[in-house]
């Protein structure tokens, strides 16, 4: 599965996205740069079909199908769109999620998926105060049970802090598994991770040129 948006813009003269090209695919994991609180957001829900563009295309597998994106791409964390109320415990945030994907949500179940994923000693502890890497964790990998869903578009996951390496690396383990993974962060975690690639390329074995696309287009 490849998705391509093609000059996307929203927006009059582009104030909430600039004209903006990015494709990811199955296998991969592309990180596109958007700064701004809202341009991350409107690049997710377009990424992820949940928004259309004012200009340009979004195709999946060369064609024009929105409803398909949506079924097969989940949005991850987007603020104020799909992230979770911060005061809801980490635990209640995995009821939901299993919610969503058709899996028993009573607590003995939650709490065998958060053991699963070791997590559950966190089960009582806010969302807003969980760590970023754990965070992220917890709601790629439940979006990941919903039936369907090929993809994940992760939006703004610089905005909690820690180091951007640890959801790079995270978003690239999804990525080997077979995933399709578009991360959406602003330009100085996408330095770092850059910085991080080219010294990695000095001391070891040359790294696939595709480990670190990024979206072109006027992104600011």
């Amino acid at each position: 599965m490849r998705i391509e948006l093609r000059g996307v813009a929203k927006g009059r003269d582009g104030q909430a996205l600039p004209p903006t090209t990015v494709g990811f695919e199955s296998g991969r994991a592309t990180l596109a740069r958007a700064e701004t609180e809202q341009r991350p957001t409107v690049l997710g829900l377009i990424a992820a079909g949940r928004m259309r563009p004012d200009s340009g295309e979004v195709v999946i597998d060369g064609k024009t199908d929105a409803s398909a994106i949506r079924r097969r791409i989940a949005l991850i964390d987007a603020p104020e769109v799909s992230d979770p109320a911060p005061d809801i415990t980490l635990g209640g945030v995995a009821a939901e999620e299993l919610m969503f994907a058709g899996i028993p949500s009573n607590p003995v179940s939650v709490g065998r998926w958060l053991s699963q994923l070791g997590l559950d000693h966190l089960a009582r502890v806010p969302i807003a105060n969980v760590a970023p890497h754990a965070r992220l964790r917890l709601l790629t990998e439940l979006a990941l049970l919903r039936e369907g869903v090929e993809g994940l578009v992760i939006v703004s996951p610089d905005r909690h802090g820690g180091d951007p390496m640890e959801w790079w690396e995270l978003a690239k383990g999804l990525a080997d598994r077979g995933f399709a993974l578009l991360v959406i962060a602003g330009d100085a975690s996408a330095a770092a991770i850059g910085a991080a690639a080219m010294i990695a390329r000095m001391h070891g074995p040359d790294e696939p040129d595709d480990e670190l696309p990024l979206a072109q287009g006027g992104i600011a």
